[in-house]
Protein backbone atom coordinates (compact mmCIF):
# COMPACT_ATOMS: atom_id res chain seq x y z
CA UNK A 1 0.00 0.00 0.00
CA UNK A 2 1.15 3.29 -1.18
CA UNK A 3 2.08 5.89 1.78
CA UNK A 4 0.28 8.51 0.90
CA UNK A 5 -2.60 6.05 0.76
CA UNK A 6 -1.54 4.52 4.52
CA UNK A 7 -1.21 8.21 6.03
CA UNK A 8 -4.39 9.53 3.62
CA UNK A 9 -6.36 6.92 6.28
CA UNK A 10 -4.71 7.65 9.10
CA UNK A 11 -5.49 11.58 8.43
CA UNK A 12 -9.32 10.17 8.14
CA UNK A 13 -8.66 8.17 11.75
CA UNK A 14 -7.36 11.41 13.52
CA UNK A 15 -10.42 13.59 11.64
CA UNK A 16 -13.41 11.35 13.07
CA UNK A 17 -11.79 10.19 16.62
CA UNK A 18 -11.87 13.70 17.89
CA UNK A 19 -14.55 14.94 15.76
CA UNK A 20 -16.77 12.06 17.79
CA UNK A 21 -15.76 13.66 20.59
CA UNK A 22 -16.43 16.94 19.80
CA UNK A 23 -19.95 15.78 18.44
CA UNK A 24 -20.89 13.63 21.78
CA UNK A 25 -20.34 16.82 23.86
CA UNK A 26 -22.14 18.92 21.57
CA UNK A 27 -25.00 16.19 21.58
CA UNK A 28 -24.97 16.05 25.78
CA UNK A 29 -25.40 19.64 25.91
CA UNK A 30 -29.20 20.09 25.36
CA UNK A 31 -29.97 17.08 28.06
CA UNK A 32 -26.90 17.74 30.60
CA UNK A 33 -25.57 21.01 29.89
CA UNK A 34 -21.87 21.66 28.95
CA UNK A 35 -20.79 22.23 32.73
CA UNK A 36 -17.04 20.71 33.72
CA UNK A 37 -18.58 17.85 35.80
CA UNK A 38 -19.72 16.64 32.33
CA UNK A 39 -17.44 17.76 29.94
CA UNK A 40 -14.04 16.74 32.19
CA UNK A 41 -15.54 12.68 32.55
CA UNK A 42 -16.18 12.84 28.61
CA UNK A 43 -13.01 13.62 27.86
CA UNK A 44 -11.24 11.65 30.23
CA UNK A 45 -13.17 8.49 29.55
CA UNK A 46 -12.52 9.24 25.84
CA UNK A 47 -8.88 9.93 25.64
CA UNK A 48 -8.74 6.11 28.27
CA UNK A 49 -10.82 4.29 25.55
CA UNK A 50 -8.21 5.48 22.97
CA UNK A 51 -5.33 4.24 24.78
CA UNK A 52 -6.68 1.21 25.26
CA UNK A 53 -6.67 1.15 21.75
CA UNK A 54 -3.20 2.17 21.42
CA UNK A 55 -2.58 -0.74 22.89
CA UNK A 56 -5.08 -3.31 21.48
CA UNK A 57 -3.51 -1.87 17.91
CA UNK A 58 0.02 -2.65 19.15
CA UNK A 59 -0.38 -6.41 19.43
CA UNK A 60 -1.84 -7.38 15.81
CA UNK A 61 0.66 -9.02 14.18
CA UNK A 62 -1.37 -9.95 10.90
CA UNK A 63 -4.16 -9.05 8.34
CA UNK A 64 -3.42 -5.49 8.73
CA UNK A 65 -5.40 -3.65 6.76
CA UNK A 66 -8.53 -6.31 6.96
CA UNK A 67 -8.87 -5.12 10.64
CA UNK A 68 -8.38 -1.68 9.93
CA UNK A 69 -11.39 -2.11 7.69
CA UNK A 70 -13.11 -3.69 9.63
CA UNK A 71 -12.85 -1.22 12.80
CA UNK A 72 -14.25 1.86 10.69
CA UNK A 73 -17.02 -0.05 9.37
CA UNK A 74 -18.24 -0.94 13.13
CA UNK A 75 -17.09 2.72 14.01
CA UNK A 76 -19.01 3.99 10.92
CA UNK A 77 -22.09 2.16 11.90
CA UNK A 78 -21.68 3.27 15.59
CA UNK A 79 -21.09 6.64 14.91
CA UNK A 80 -23.78 7.29 12.36
CA UNK A 81 -26.76 5.69 14.40
CA UNK A 82 -25.30 6.15 18.17
CA UNK A 83 -24.81 10.06 17.78
CA UNK A 84 -28.25 10.42 15.99
CA UNK A 85 -30.23 12.94 17.21
CA UNK A 86 -33.27 10.96 17.69
CA UNK A 87 -31.24 8.24 19.66
CA UNK A 88 -29.94 10.29 21.75
CA UNK A 89 -33.01 11.89 22.50
CA UNK A 90 -34.48 8.79 23.48
CA UNK A 91 -31.64 7.63 25.37
CA UNK A 92 -32.20 10.78 27.79
CA UNK A 93 -36.49 10.57 27.63
CA UNK A 94 -36.56 6.62 28.61
CA UNK A 95 -33.68 6.66 31.62
CA UNK A 96 -32.06 8.78 33.99
CA UNK A 97 -29.76 11.10 33.21
CA UNK A 98 -27.11 9.42 34.69
CA UNK A 99 -27.71 6.13 33.54
CA UNK A 100 -28.45 7.63 29.73
CA UNK A 101 -24.73 9.62 29.72
CA UNK A 102 -23.22 6.48 30.82
CA UNK A 103 -24.90 4.28 27.92
CA UNK A 104 -23.84 7.43 25.00
CA UNK A 105 -20.62 6.94 26.55
CA UNK A 106 -19.73 3.51 27.06
CA UNK A 107 -21.86 2.26 24.04
CA UNK A 108 -21.34 4.66 21.73
CA UNK A 109 -18.32 7.25 22.18
CA UNK A 110 -15.32 4.51 23.79
CA UNK A 111 -15.82 1.87 21.74
CA UNK A 112 -15.48 4.27 18.33
CA UNK A 113 -12.39 5.82 20.27
CA UNK A 114 -11.34 1.85 21.03
CA UNK A 115 -11.54 1.15 17.49
CA UNK A 116 -9.96 3.91 15.56
CA UNK A 117 -7.25 4.05 18.04
CA UNK A 118 -5.62 0.89 17.01
CA UNK A 119 -5.26 2.27 13.31
CA UNK A 120 -1.90 4.14 13.74
CA UNK A 121 -0.06 1.41 15.78
CA UNK A 122 -1.61 -1.17 12.86
CA UNK A 123 -0.91 0.32 9.90
CA UNK A 124 2.57 1.37 11.03
CA UNK A 125 3.15 -2.20 10.42
CA UNK A 126 3.04 -1.40 7.01
CA UNK A 127 5.54 1.03 6.49
CA UNK A 128 8.45 -1.34 6.28
CA UNK A 129 10.78 1.17 4.28
CA UNK A 130 11.07 3.48 7.16
CA UNK A 131 12.43 3.55 10.19
CA UNK A 132 10.17 2.45 13.45
CA UNK A 133 10.90 5.84 14.68
CA UNK A 134 10.07 7.80 11.35
CA UNK A 135 6.83 5.37 10.57
CA UNK A 136 5.57 6.31 13.84
CA UNK A 137 6.02 10.17 13.88
CA UNK A 138 4.58 10.44 10.63
CA UNK A 139 1.58 8.28 11.52
CA UNK A 140 1.07 10.35 14.38
CA UNK A 141 1.57 13.89 12.46
CA UNK A 142 -1.02 12.55 10.36
CA UNK A 143 -3.58 11.29 12.72
CA UNK A 144 -3.06 14.39 14.76
CA UNK A 145 -3.24 17.03 12.05
CA UNK A 146 -7.26 15.23 11.35
CA UNK A 147 -7.86 15.85 14.75
CA UNK A 148 -7.51 19.88 14.74
CA UNK A 149 -9.08 19.75 11.21
CA UNK A 150 -11.64 17.51 12.84
CA UNK A 151 -12.60 19.60 15.44
CA UNK A 152 -11.93 22.74 14.20
CA UNK A 153 -14.08 21.82 10.50
CA UNK A 154 -17.35 19.88 12.63
CA UNK A 155 -17.70 22.47 15.48
CA UNK A 156 -16.78 25.84 13.29
CA UNK A 157 -17.97 25.47 10.09
CA UNK A 158 -20.18 22.15 9.68
CA UNK A 159 -22.27 22.36 12.58
CA UNK A 160 -22.53 26.01 12.25
CA UNK A 161 -23.31 26.03 8.90
CA UNK A 162 -25.21 22.42 8.40
CA UNK A 163 -25.83 21.10 11.91
CA UNK A 164 -24.88 18.60 14.20
CA UNK A 165 -26.58 16.07 12.07
CA UNK A 166 -23.90 17.00 8.96
CA UNK A 167 -21.27 16.42 11.16
CA UNK A 168 -22.04 12.80 12.25
CA UNK A 169 -23.21 11.83 8.99
CA UNK A 170 -19.47 13.00 7.18
CA UNK A 171 -17.37 11.41 9.88
CA UNK A 172 -19.62 7.93 9.01
CA UNK A 173 -18.65 8.89 5.47
CA UNK A 174 -15.20 9.11 5.83
CA UNK A 175 -15.12 6.18 7.96
CA UNK A 176 -17.04 3.76 5.26
CA UNK A 177 -14.45 5.67 2.64
CA UNK A 178 -12.01 4.98 5.06
CA UNK A 179 -12.74 0.83 5.06
CA UNK A 180 -12.97 1.02 1.65
CA UNK A 181 -9.45 2.36 0.93
CA UNK A 182 -8.20 -0.38 2.83
CA UNK A 183 -9.64 -3.27 0.97
CA UNK A 184 -7.36 -6.36 0.33
CA UNK A 185 -6.86 -8.13 -2.34
CA UNK A 186 -8.77 -11.75 -1.97
CA UNK A 187 -11.49 -9.87 -0.47
CA UNK A 188 -13.87 -9.68 -3.14
CA UNK A 189 -16.20 -7.06 -2.83
CA UNK A 190 -18.01 -7.36 0.71
CA UNK A 191 -16.19 -4.44 1.97
CA UNK A 192 -16.97 -1.82 -0.64
CA UNK A 193 -20.72 -3.53 -0.34
CA UNK A 194 -20.49 -3.36 3.61
CA UNK A 195 -18.96 0.33 3.36
CA UNK A 196 -22.18 1.50 0.72
CA UNK A 197 -25.00 0.09 2.72
CA UNK A 198 -23.51 1.27 5.63
CA UNK A 199 -23.05 4.65 4.24
CA UNK A 200 -26.62 4.58 3.38
CA UNK A 201 -27.49 3.76 6.55
CA UNK A 202 -26.14 6.62 8.14
CA UNK A 203 -27.11 9.27 5.69
CA UNK A 204 -30.79 8.06 6.19
CA UNK A 205 -30.84 8.10 9.36
CA UNK A 206 -29.17 11.55 10.27
CA UNK A 207 -31.16 12.70 7.23
CA UNK A 208 -34.25 12.20 9.03
CA UNK A 209 -32.79 13.98 12.18
CA UNK A 210 -33.55 17.97 10.80
CA UNK A 211 -36.37 18.47 12.60
CA UNK A 212 -34.75 21.01 14.61
CA UNK A 213 -32.58 23.87 13.37
CA UNK A 214 -29.13 23.27 14.72
CA UNK A 215 -25.79 25.13 15.14
CA UNK A 216 -22.91 24.74 17.02
CA UNK A 217 -24.30 26.26 20.34
CA UNK A 218 -27.73 24.89 20.53
CA UNK A 219 -30.71 23.23 19.05
CA UNK A 220 -33.87 24.88 18.23
CA UNK A 221 -37.74 24.56 17.71
CA UNK A 222 -40.67 26.14 17.18
CA UNK A 223 -43.78 24.09 18.14
CA UNK A 224 -47.41 24.93 18.90
CA UNK A 225 -48.91 24.32 22.82
CA UNK A 226 -51.86 24.07 24.52
CA UNK A 227 -52.32 26.28 27.44
CA UNK A 228 -55.59 27.74 28.88
CA UNK A 229 -56.12 31.37 28.26
CA UNK A 230 -53.86 31.64 25.49
CA UNK A 231 -55.02 31.62 21.71
CA UNK A 232 -52.49 30.46 18.72
CA UNK A 233 -49.46 30.00 21.62
CA UNK A 234 -46.10 28.34 19.96
CA UNK A 235 -43.16 28.12 22.11
CA UNK A 236 -39.81 28.58 21.32
CA UNK A 237 -37.66 25.57 21.66
CA UNK A 238 -33.65 25.88 22.45
CA UNK A 239 -31.68 22.59 23.68
CA UNK A 240 -34.96 21.13 24.44
CA UNK A 241 -36.61 23.60 26.74
CA UNK A 242 -38.73 26.06 26.58
CA UNK A 243 -36.93 29.44 26.52
CA UNK A 244 -39.70 31.60 24.85
CA UNK A 245 -43.59 31.60 24.37
CA UNK A 246 -45.24 33.93 21.94
CA UNK A 247 -49.49 33.99 20.72
CA UNK A 248 -51.45 35.46 18.98
CA UNK A 249 -53.68 37.69 21.84
CA UNK A 250 -53.56 41.71 21.34
CA UNK A 251 -51.09 42.26 22.94
CA UNK A 252 -49.62 38.97 22.44
CA UNK A 253 -48.77 37.21 25.89
CA UNK A 254 -45.56 35.83 26.59
CA UNK A 255 -43.92 33.61 29.43
CA UNK A 256 -44.34 34.11 32.94
CA UNK A 257 -41.01 35.39 33.23
CA UNK A 258 -40.60 37.55 30.48
CA UNK A 259 -44.48 39.03 31.63
CA UNK A 260 -42.61 39.59 35.22
CA UNK A 261 -39.81 41.17 33.69
CA UNK A 262 -41.71 43.27 31.28
CA UNK A 263 -43.92 44.62 34.42
CA UNK A 264 -41.19 44.90 36.68
CA UNK A 265 -39.28 47.67 33.54
CA UNK A 266 -42.66 49.25 32.70
CA UNK A 267 -44.97 49.42 35.42
CA UNK A 268 -42.81 49.29 38.75
CA UNK A 269 -40.23 51.08 37.61
CA UNK A 270 -41.76 52.88 35.03
CA UNK A 271 -38.94 52.86 32.08
CA UNK A 272 -39.27 54.86 29.34
CA UNK A 273 -36.78 56.06 27.00
CA UNK A 274 -33.86 53.61 28.56
CA UNK A 275 -31.54 51.48 27.40
CA UNK A 276 -31.42 47.87 28.40
CA UNK A 277 -29.09 45.78 28.14
CA UNK A 278 -30.32 41.80 27.35
CA UNK A 279 -27.81 38.53 28.23
CA UNK A 280 -29.31 35.50 26.40
CA UNK A 281 -31.93 36.94 23.47
CA UNK A 282 -33.81 33.80 23.75
CA UNK A 283 -36.91 34.52 21.45
CA UNK A 284 -36.28 38.64 21.71
CA UNK A 285 -39.48 38.49 23.25
CA UNK A 286 -38.64 41.43 25.60
CA UNK A 287 -38.76 43.67 23.31
CA UNK A 288 -41.51 42.55 21.03
CA UNK A 289 -44.72 45.23 21.01
CA UNK A 290 -42.51 47.17 23.66
CA UNK A 291 -41.58 50.49 21.81
CA UNK A 292 -40.68 52.50 25.19
CA UNK A 293 -37.17 51.57 25.83
CA UNK A 294 -34.43 51.18 23.59
CA UNK A 295 -32.89 46.84 23.66
CA UNK A 296 -29.80 45.32 23.15
CA UNK A 297 -29.53 41.82 22.76
CA UNK A 298 -26.27 39.67 23.43
CA UNK A 299 -26.25 36.11 22.76
CA UNK A 300 -23.05 33.49 21.67
CA UNK A 301 -25.26 32.07 18.22
CA UNK A 302 -25.36 34.44 16.12
CA UNK A 303 -27.94 32.39 13.92
CA UNK A 304 -30.16 32.48 16.89
CA UNK A 305 -31.71 35.97 15.66
CA UNK A 306 -33.12 34.75 11.98
CA UNK A 307 -33.88 31.92 13.45
CA UNK A 308 -36.40 33.62 16.37
CA UNK A 309 -37.57 36.29 13.24
CA UNK A 310 -38.68 33.53 10.90
CA UNK A 311 -40.14 30.95 12.87
CA UNK A 312 -40.93 32.46 16.10
CA UNK A 313 -41.84 35.76 16.11
CA UNK A 314 -42.90 35.96 12.29
CA UNK A 315 -41.63 39.38 12.50
CA UNK A 316 -38.33 41.50 12.91
CA UNK A 317 -37.06 41.65 16.37
CA UNK A 318 -36.54 44.70 17.80
CA UNK A 319 -33.41 46.10 19.20
CA UNK A 320 -29.98 46.19 18.67
CA UNK A 321 -28.33 42.40 17.86
CA UNK A 322 -24.68 41.78 19.04
CA UNK A 323 -22.90 38.47 18.71
CA UNK A 324 -20.74 37.56 21.69
CA UNK A 325 -20.28 35.37 25.00
CA UNK A 326 -22.26 37.68 27.45
CA UNK A 327 -19.58 37.82 29.78
CA UNK A 328 -16.79 39.27 27.45
CA UNK A 329 -19.34 41.40 26.08
CA UNK A 330 -19.96 43.09 29.31
CA UNK A 331 -16.38 43.49 30.18
CA UNK A 332 -15.45 44.90 27.24
CA UNK A 333 -18.22 46.92 26.31
CA UNK A 334 -17.78 51.04 27.64
CA UNK A 335 -21.70 51.74 27.70
CA UNK A 336 -23.99 52.01 30.50
CA UNK A 337 -27.38 51.25 30.78
CA UNK A 338 -30.24 51.46 32.87
CA UNK A 339 -30.76 47.44 33.52
CA UNK A 340 -29.23 44.83 32.67
CA UNK A 341 -31.18 41.65 32.20
CA UNK A 342 -29.56 38.21 32.45
CA UNK A 343 -31.45 35.36 31.16
CA UNK A 344 -28.47 32.83 29.63
CA UNK A 345 -28.69 28.53 30.30
CA UNK A 346 -27.12 26.06 28.27
CA UNK A 347 -29.92 23.82 29.11
CA UNK A 348 -33.45 23.84 30.83
CA UNK A 349 -31.19 24.92 34.64
CA UNK A 350 -27.83 25.37 33.73
CA UNK A 351 -26.40 28.97 34.05
CA UNK A 352 -22.85 28.34 32.10
CA UNK A 353 -20.38 28.47 35.17
CA UNK A 354 -18.35 31.95 33.81
CA UNK A 355 -21.43 33.67 34.43
CA UNK A 356 -22.55 32.56 38.08
CA UNK A 357 -19.19 33.58 39.89
CA UNK A 358 -18.97 36.98 41.61
CA UNK A 359 -16.62 38.10 39.18
CA UNK A 360 -19.25 38.40 36.21
CA UNK A 361 -21.67 39.79 38.86
CA UNK A 362 -19.03 42.51 39.43
CA UNK A 363 -18.84 43.03 35.60
CA UNK A 364 -22.49 43.34 35.21
CA UNK A 365 -22.33 45.71 38.26
CA UNK A 366 -20.01 47.77 36.38
CA UNK A 367 -22.64 48.63 33.38
CA UNK A 368 -25.33 49.94 35.27
CA UNK A 369 -25.66 53.40 35.46
CA UNK A 370 -26.25 54.68 39.07
CA UNK A 371 -29.26 53.59 40.24
CA UNK A 372 -29.50 50.61 37.63
CA UNK A 373 -31.04 47.69 38.64
CA UNK A 374 -30.41 44.17 37.43
CA UNK A 375 -32.64 41.57 36.49
CA UNK A 376 -31.70 38.04 36.70
CA UNK A 377 -33.81 35.06 35.51
CA UNK A 378 -32.89 31.81 37.44
CA UNK A 379 -34.08 28.03 37.86
CA UNK A 380 -33.74 26.98 41.08
CA UNK A 381 -35.43 25.01 43.94
CA UNK A 382 -38.91 26.68 44.46
CA UNK A 383 -38.13 26.22 48.10
CA UNK A 384 -34.71 27.91 47.42
CA UNK A 385 -33.08 25.35 49.90
CA UNK A 386 -30.42 23.51 47.66
CA UNK A 387 -26.78 24.60 48.26
CA UNK A 388 -26.86 25.84 44.38
CA UNK A 389 -30.14 28.17 45.09
CA UNK A 390 -28.24 29.52 48.57
CA UNK A 391 -25.01 29.98 46.91
CA UNK A 392 -26.30 31.47 43.59
CA UNK A 393 -28.11 34.42 45.33
CA UNK A 394 -25.31 34.63 47.98
CA UNK A 395 -22.68 35.14 45.29
CA UNK A 396 -25.17 37.75 43.29
CA UNK A 397 -25.99 39.66 46.90
CA UNK A 398 -21.68 39.34 47.85
CA UNK A 399 -22.10 42.03 44.94
CA UNK A 400 -25.51 43.90 44.85
CA UNK A 401 -26.45 44.20 48.20
CA UNK A 402 -30.10 42.51 49.77
CA UNK A 403 -31.99 41.89 46.68
CA UNK A 404 -35.36 41.06 46.25
CA UNK A 405 -36.09 37.44 45.08
CA UNK A 406 -39.63 36.32 43.45
CA UNK A 407 -40.69 32.53 42.86
CA UNK A 408 -42.91 32.50 40.11
CA UNK A 409 -43.81 28.71 39.95
CA UNK A 410 -43.70 26.93 43.65
CA UNK A 411 -45.54 23.93 42.30
CA UNK A 412 -43.14 22.52 40.42
CA UNK A 413 -39.28 21.25 40.96
CA UNK A 414 -37.60 23.76 39.27
CA UNK A 415 -38.77 27.33 39.14
CA UNK A 416 -38.12 30.56 36.94
CA UNK A 417 -37.15 32.88 39.94
CA UNK A 418 -36.54 36.80 39.18
CA UNK A 419 -33.66 38.11 41.18
CA UNK A 420 -34.22 41.76 41.55
CA UNK A 421 -30.85 44.00 42.80
CA UNK A 422 -30.12 47.68 42.54
CA UNK A 423 -26.52 49.00 43.15
CA UNK A 424 -26.82 48.43 46.92
CA UNK A 425 -23.75 48.04 49.43
CA UNK A 426 -22.21 44.90 48.62
CA UNK A 427 -22.71 42.18 51.82
CA UNK A 428 -20.97 40.83 53.52
CA UNK A 429 -18.71 38.09 52.04
CA UNK A 430 -20.14 34.48 52.79
CA UNK A 431 -17.63 31.47 53.22
CA UNK A 432 -19.20 29.61 49.75
CA UNK A 433 -19.77 31.99 47.28
CA UNK A 434 -18.68 31.17 43.66
CA UNK A 435 -15.50 32.57 42.27
CA UNK A 436 -13.78 32.14 39.35
CA UNK A 437 -10.56 30.59 41.04
CA UNK A 438 -12.84 28.18 42.90
CA UNK A 439 -16.25 27.59 41.51
CA UNK A 440 -18.47 24.48 42.42
CA UNK A 441 -21.48 25.92 40.93
CA UNK A 442 -21.87 22.77 38.53
CA UNK A 443 -21.29 20.44 41.58
CA UNK A 444 -24.13 22.01 43.16
CA UNK A 445 -26.45 22.41 40.51
CA UNK A 446 -25.53 18.62 39.82
CA UNK A 447 -26.70 17.50 43.46
CA UNK A 448 -29.67 19.80 43.20
CA UNK A 449 -33.05 18.38 43.07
Amino acid sequence: MPNALLFTIVFAEGFCSLGVEVIALRRLVPHMGSAIVVTAPTIGLFLLALAWGYHTGGRVAADFRRIVARNFLVAALLTGIGFAGHTVDLLFAQLPAPLAYAALIGGTLCPVAWLLGQTVPILTNLMLAQRTGEASGRALYWSTLGSFLGSVTLSLLVMQWLGVWASVALCGLLLAAGAVACRVAGTGVWIPAAATGIAAIVVAVNLSDRVAAETAYADYAVEPVSLAGRVDARVFRINRSAASILDGSEPPRYAKYVERIRAVLREELGFEGREILVLGAGGFTLADDEPANRYTFVDIDPAIRDLAESRFLRRPARGEFVVADARRYAAREVRRFDAVVVDVFSDRSSIPGHLVTREFWKTVRDRLVPGGVLLANLILDPRLASPYARNTLATIESEFGRCAVEVLQRDRPAANVIVTCFQGTPASVPPRIYVDEKNFSDWDRAQAP
